[in-house]
């Protein structure tokens, strides 16, 4: 009778048929090859010609999930992680002022009526994304202190000005939500068979300038107003465009995430250091995801014609007539061209070049969007150093 544990019961089981010890060993033999051949660091030792057992490859397959990398980092991989920490410090103060005023448990029942305007789960949905961000910052600071590189700190330059509004902590910040550029390009991006890193432009399908995604005071929006669909006041109007502002910003913020984790792990040596941005990278593409969807809410029925009376921001219905472009539905990544226009188009986060979703251009688009509006010359050199160390690391293999 075979072990439960055994390899070839394992196999067995997977494939509802019988399978021979001999066979299972062949078949980790030709894995084990495989492996060889895309290790380069194994060449040499004449592993083909070796015979491993199924339970010993196992073995080491399973503690290479568990062991952390014991050495010194790299200054390249040290320099990714800084920049990924950076980005999530600024990320976490941006998310931490949406989770005042509209989180679970947000402060200003107007806004959170609006947001929850787009999607019922809304305010959960932000106090999670708050904790992701949060947690990602805390860990990459820690993870650089425990291989002895030091930390990124941007306490000094949270001098910006809070929300007046209900809700918002009257403390500095080191975002500005009061004023936005909010690029919506990836709206047309990702519906589109073209691939910004084959030097395609996009355009969104309408504009955002100059608009607040966060309440400014409560003169300006009550915050135990009522938020009917569709709004049936100026200021139930104004509270309206602003909560769907923040949903295509939310959407704009995540995107940036989505493409910068690939270009920087696309540069990593250690495999630890590997490990961490690619995982932390897909919680980036899940958000992103998500907001996709809930920003669509804000320009389909019945919220769509929404304008902002003192902006005159409207938030058009894109359904009407839906196309390829516009049509709110389509939120998965449209096949487009990646690698080479000789091959097949794929459905893929774009984009992943270096010059189009890397560090920098992750600081760019935080800038033009007005993310910094305000801040110091100090801060702009800080973080743009920290971009251009990122950018300028070569994979060590």
């Amino acid at each position: 009778m075979k072990e439960e544990n055994s390899p070839s019961a394992v196999v067995s089981e997977a494939n509802s048929s019988e399978v021979s010890p001999s066979s299972t060993e062949e078949a980790v033999q030709r894995h084990w090859q495989g492996v060889v051949k895309r290790r380069s660091f194994l060449k040499g030792l004449g592993i083909a010609s070796a015979t491993l057992s199924a339970g010993a490859l196992l073995g080491t397959e399973g503690s290479a999930q568990t062991t952390r990398s014991t050495g010194k980092l790299s200054k390249g991989d040290a320099a990714l992680l800084r920049f990924a920490a950076a980005a999530e410090l600024i990320e976490a103060d941006l998310w931490q002022q949406y989770n005042e005023l509209g989180g679970v448990q947000g402060g200003n029942p107007a806004y959170m009526a609006a947001l929850s305007n787009l999607d019922g789960d809304m305010p959960q949905y932000i106090s999670d994304n708050t904790d992701d961000e949060l947690s990602h910052a805390a860990f990459l600071n820690a993870y650089l202190i425990s291989k002895g590189e030091e930390p990124v700190h941007l306490h000094e330059f949270r001098t910006l000005p809070s929300s007046q509004a209900t809700g918002a902590r009257n403390k500095g910040r080191l975002t500005n939500l009061l004023k936005l550029n909010v690029d919506l390009s990836w709206y047309t991006r990702y519906r589109s068979a073209k691939n910004p890193d084959f030097k395609v432009k996009f355009k969104g399908p309408f504009i955002i300038e100059n608009q607040s995604a966060i309440p400014l005071n409560d003169n300006d929006t009550p915050p135990n107003q009522p938020q009917p669909v569709p709004p049936a006041t100026p200021q139930e109007a104004r509270m309206q465009a602003i909560a769907n502002t923040a949903g295509f910003h939310f959407a704009f913020i995540e995107q940036g995430g989505a493409s910068l984790y690939p270009t920087l792990a696309f540069k990593a040596t250690d495999p630890e250091v590997l490990r961490i941005l690619v995982s932390i990278g897909g919680v980036e593409i899940d958000h992103f995801g998500l907001w996709h969807d809930k920003a669509g809410n804000a320009v389909n029925a019945p919220l769509a014609g929404v304008t902002d009376p003192e902006t005159g921001l409207t938030f058009p219905n894109l359904n009407n007539p839906p196309t390829e472009l516009t049509q709110t539905n389509k939120i998965l990544p449209e096949p487009c061209e990646f690698i080479s226009k000789s091959l097949p188009r794929c459905s893929v986060i774009r984009p992943t070049l270096t010059q189009n979703g890397g560090a920098v251009a992750t600081i760019k688009a935080f800038t033009d969007d007005l993310l910094f509006l305000g801040q110091s010359p100090a801060f702009f050199t800080l973080v743009n150093r920290l971009a251009i160390e990122a950018d300028s690391v070569r994979r060590g293999f």
